[in-house]
């Protein structure tokens, strides 16, 4: 195991806690989007590509957007 595997894994532990114990929903957001972008990182490193795709297309990509105009959308229904 790398140095690099480690610290890629220490900074995915610490943004899944503040992703958990975040008080803005939209920091929560950003942090678990870069715990997953972390992920995909690993599972190139891991040399597991296929997962690195589908956790790039799904779970930084689709799951953020939703997460992001979700928000928006609370934050619109808040103003009305």
């Amino acid at each position: 195991m790398s140095v690099i595997s480690f610290i890629i894994g220490a900074v995915l532990v610490v943004s899944s806690l503040v992703a958990i114990e975040a008080k803005k929903l939209i920091t929560s957001v950003v942090m678990l989007s870069l715990a997953s972008l972390l992920a995909v990182v690993s599972f190139v490193l891991l040399k597991a590509p296929d997962v690195a795709i589908t956790e790039a297309a799904v779970g930084a990509g689709l799951t953020t957007a939703i997460f992001l105009l979700t928000l928006k959308r609370l934050g619109r229904g808040e103003s009305e």
